[in-house]
């Protein structure tokens, strides 16, 4: 390998990369896959990291880790650092208090390079997709490539190590030959790639964020650099054919995928293969081509604000519309974008290039390495001092009365419908006086139930607690409470909606005798419908293999009762792209034949139907009220869907079924208040406390009492 010289195409392909980022994140229709300007990042720094290292280590036969750490630490962590500081103090001043408060944690993790594991561990919580994103959620790159350039080094020279002792040759010459080099980088890109194919189709967040699953994609740059002599044999017409053919398919990738796409998964190797063609083409040719395009000025102009803009562009879009008090449209996302590329040019202009240029720095490994060690203890320190600054968010209002409902016994003679409506009634009024008393609650109770830090823990405990399948698995163990040698069965099934109930149908199986079983599994309807899985991001196939389990075991078993209920707002817009949408006349239909499928089975089948949308995460928009509780309460007219609650009725009822509009436990005939007494009614935008699940219990058991009853 050559002395290299400035590569103008590859400041040039910075651009792109932070332009198609940019683009997506401020969502620019046809730029639905602008997200694989990461991967084109990571191309660029697998080239040019590799590159660095082999010169330096087939030249002196080593690699002198200060400099190389310490110029890496000046390059790259003063301006991450001044960014997640800001960042970090604007969480504190404009996110309410709970969702700053995990903010802090996330600015500290981005700090310390580690955020790519952090975000892959709150990406397998089933409750990601329905939470406001971190302002600090671009940062998992940084964490990967700082991992990288921790790595790198380290399996260089262990190669060169290896090759000494089994050929006994001195340092220089174990680097003389390329070769070694390129089988390692080879094997670790192959089997990088491999665990990344495997994990996006099993677990895609560990796939995304992780570095081993990918390594391959930096080991692709790597390979590059290695056989850059093989590259400069290209004419200068087939590099300008190559060059151009692997923009094209960056451009191509950009338009044609999108945020539901398996990824990285095969799709990823598009943008790799594309971003490699273009840095070997520019081997060989780098001003022919593309290459022209992208050593011209405004191309490597922005090239060299492209660190700094990825670092400024995703905390501004989140800001800019709590800072304007309104959510932005095409042009004023587009605005904030370029406000964001303006501190760009600041950070370039005043910290960045002072700081890596600055010849007492520059000159000196352990200078550089300080200042990376003071700035990253001080963007850490301050996420630390912030969390303990901001405090966790409780209510300070007077103390609430506690809520204690009760029902009328169920009725002696089975049958008498009155007799079974009537007690429906009296448990619906109980809980419709309550919720009437707290239309108007201003200040959060000081005795809230959970209290607001705690609510968000409450949906993972429905797989803690063994009943609510993963998205991964398929065969469900026994779940079964109450009396559980009873042959009165009731099952409650359908997806975390229904996981939710489980608590308060627990509590009346314990009164009534009865075995309960909860069949459920996460993200997933018991209607035959296809359906895609945000989670796995492709079709979910563990869903409909559950679904055809289910149906037989009920077939099997004969439970008295099904309880039937599921999430009501799959479809466009709602943040869930699972491929179907609720209350459609698909649904209607596929709802009309499982009820007459688990009446076929010998069953009484009662619906449940859905419960309010609150439109907002109730515990996060009651941090930042605690005075003023009624602006986390939905209009009803908002929240309830009453033309689709009544279609569902009525496909309940031609397939033989009973259901139950629960609209009246939430809402009065105006408002649905997020707090009910003392008692949190969500924990997020689509699932209910444990708490106000089990004081529903008598209301649910009268529910189900008349469906047991009233054939």
């Amino acid at each position: 390998m050559g002395k290299p010289g400035f590569r103008a195409d590859i400041e040039g392909l910075r651009a792109v990369a932070v332009l198609a980022v940019v683009l997506f994140h401020a969502e620019v229709p046809g730029i639905g896959g602008g997200f694989v300007g990461v991967d084109v990042f990571f191309v660029i720094s697998g080239f040019l990291i590799t590159g660095l290292l082999w010169r330096e280590a087939n030249s002196t036969g080593t690699v002198r880790l200060r400099g190389f750490y310490g110029a890496r630490a000046r390059r790259l962590l003063p301006a991450s650092a001044l960014v997640g500081v800001v960042t970090a103090i604007g969480a504190a001043v404009l996110l309410p208090p709970l969702q700053a408060r995990t903010a802090f944690g996330d600015g500290i993790a981005s700090a310390l390079y580690v955020s790519n594991y952090r975000f892959l561990l709150q990406g397998v919580d089933y409750s990601a997709p329905y939470l406001p994103p971190s302002p600090f959620l671009h940062y998992w790159s940084l964490g990967v490539e700082e991992q990288f350039y921790l790595v790198w080094p380290a399996l260089i020279l262990g190669a060169a190590w290896l090759i000494r002792r089994s050929r006994r040759r001195t340092a220089i010459q174990a680097t003389a030959s390329v070769r070694p080099y390129l089988v390692i980088l080879a094997v670790v890109a192959v089997i990088s790639l491999a665990m990344s194919l495997v994990a996006s189709y099993w677990a895609p967040f560990v796939a995304f964020f992780s570095l081993p699953t990918r390594a391959w994609q930096l080991a692709v740059g790597g390979l590059i650099a290695l056989t850059a002599g093989q590259w400069r044999r290209l004419s200068p017409r087939a590099a300008a054919i190559v060059g151009c053919a692997g923009l094209a398919v960056i451009l191509v990738t950009c338009r044609q995928l999108s945020a539901s796409t398996l990824y990285p998964g095969t799709a990823a190797l598009w943008p790799t293969l594309g971003t490699a063609m273009i840095i070997g083409a520019g081997c060989a040719a780098p001003d022919q081509g593309c290459g022209r395009l992208l050593g011209a000025a405004p191309m490597r102009s922005i090239g060299r604000i492209s660190y700094s803009w990825y670092l400024w562009h995703w905390p501004v879009l989140i800001f800019a519309p709590l800072i304007v008090g309104h959510s932005l449209g095409l042009a004023g996302r587009l605005t904030a974008a370029l406000l964001s590329a303006g501190l760009a040019v600041l950070t370039l202009r005043f910290v960045e290039n002072p700081l890596r240029f600055a010849p007492k720095i520059r000159e000196s490994p352990w200078r550089s390495l300080g200042l990376g060690a003071v700035t990253t203890a001080v963007a850490a320190a301050v996420g630390v001092a912030l969390l303990v600054v901001v405090p966790t968010p409780v209510g300070r209002g007077a103390p609430a009365r506690p809520l204690n409902f009760t029902a009328l016994p169920p009725p002696i003679a089975r049958g008498d419908a009155a007799s079974y409506d009537e007690a429906v009634k009296h448990a619906f009024a109980e809980v419709q006086s309550a919720v009437a008393a707290s239309v108007d609650l201003r200040d959060v109770p000081s005795n809230l139930q959970p209290p607001l830090a705690d609510a968000a823990a409450e949906l993972n405990d429905m797989y803690r607690s063994g009943c609510m399948l993963s998205g991964w698995q398929v065969s469900a163990p026994e779940c079964a409470s109450g009396d559980t040698a009873s042959t009165n069965a009731v099952a409650v099934v359908g997806d975390s909606n229904a996981a939710m109930w489980n608590q308060g149908f627990r509590a009346i199986a314990e009164q009534r005798g009865w075995r309960l079983e909860m069949v459920v599994k996460a993200g997933c309807p018991l209607l035959d419908l296809p359906i895609t899985s945000p989670q796995l991001h492709r079709e979910y196939t563990e869903c409909e293999q559950w679904r055809g389990q289910v149906v037989d075991r009920f077939r099997a078993e004969h439970p008295k009762l099904i309880v039937v209920t599921m999430w009501r707002q799959y479809g466009p817009g709602s943040g869930y792209p699972a491929g179907l949408t609720s209350y459609s006349a698909s649904w209607n239909d596929s709802l009309t034949r499982l009820v007459r499928q688990l009446r076929d089975a010998g069953a009484q089948v009662l619906v449940l139907g859905p419960i309010p949308d609150p439109h907002s995460v109730p515990p996060i928009c009651l941090s930042g009220h605690l005075a003023d509780a009624t602006a986390c309460s939905a209009s009803r007219s908002r929240a309830v869907d009453e033309a689709g609650i009544a279609a569902e009725a009525a496909a309940t009822t031609a397939g033989g079924g009973q259901y139950a509009d629960i609209t009246d436990l939430f809402c009065t005939a105006e408002r649905c208040p997020a707090i009910v007494g003392n008692t949190l009614v969500y924990l997020d935008k689509n699932h209910l406390t444990i708490e106000y699940v089990r004081l529903l219990a008598p209301a649910l058991g009268a529910l189900a009492d008349r469906a047991l009853a009233i054939s």
